[in-house]
């Protein structure tokens, strides 16, 4: 029995980027409040498709993806104001600064003065970008792009996170403090989809997992649900998912 709304409902989701020719196949899936959920599979499985119908950038050929029980075309601004996006590849503009981009944000999520300074200055600390918070775009290494990135979306406290590969080009330090953050999110009650190939990190944060592949739900639930489907008691989410998928492991 489910204590909390779900922030996430995705019901018998088709969907694709050619009418007739879906993509992804009959996906439901929710993520709860306070609760991490990780998408995976191999390349070319259906993930970033799913995402980009999770976030309107495409639209389903059949079934429903509601956030805060609302869908796109019921509540368009509510519904694009539920959630914060971290993509794979950072997309900044070249001629603003770093703390330029953190205003722009703050601007467009409404977020007043005292608590855009405060959050600001914590996450600039947090992902040590202080001193170079007046750096343009231009100027950064990949990486410090990805956190800028990452800072624009934990700024706005949003009820859902949706997270494509965050520890890619991230220092070792930048991925712990990423963790820290993700955690304490958490822990105040967002909610998170995060698609990752990094399965031994996401392993230890997440509380299930949804194995896609070829476009559709192979298994989903905790560790040990995934570990029952592939026959692997006591397995890692690796082995457990590469058995699944048809991959050998030694």
């Amino acid at each position: 029995m489910r204590l909390l709304a779900d922030i996430l409902q995705v019901e018998g989701l088709y969907g694709g980027y050619f009418p007739r020719k879906p993509v992804l196949k009959d996906l439901s899936f929710t993520v709860q409040p306070g609760e991490m959920v990780g998408l995976i599979g191999l390349n070319g499985a259906g993930k970033s498709t799913t995402i980009k119908h999770i976030l309107g950038l495409l639209k389903p050929q059949q079934g429903i993806v509601r956030i805060g029980g609302k869908t796109l075309e019921e509540a368009p601004a509510q519904y694009r104001g539920s959630f914060a996006y971290v993509p794979e590849t950072p997309e900044l503009y070249e001629e603003l600064s770093i703390r330029e981009h953190l205003e722009l944000t703050a601007f467009a999520y409404g977020l007043d003065k005292t608590a855009f300074e405060k959050r600001a200055e914590e996450l600039l600390d947090l992902f040590q970008m202080t001193e170079r918070q007046n750096a343009f775009s231009a100027h950064l290494s990949k990486g410090m792009k990805q956190k800028v990135m990452i800072m624009n979306a934990f700024l706005t406290r949003a009820p859902l996170y949706i997270i494509d590969e965050p520890f890619l080009g991230l220092d070792p330090l930048g991925i712990r403090s990423l963790l820290e953050l993700m955690v304490q999110m958490k822990n105040e009650g967002a909610g998170f989809l995060i698609s990752s190939h990094i399965l031994s990190t996401i392993e230890r944060y997440c509380d299930r997992f949804i194995v896609l592949h070829r476009g559709e739900i192979v298994v989903q639930g905790t560790l040990e649900d995934i570990r029952r489907a592939a026959g692997m008691k006591n397995a890692s989410l690796d082995d457990a998912f590469c058995a699944l998928v048809g991959g050998k492991v030694s």
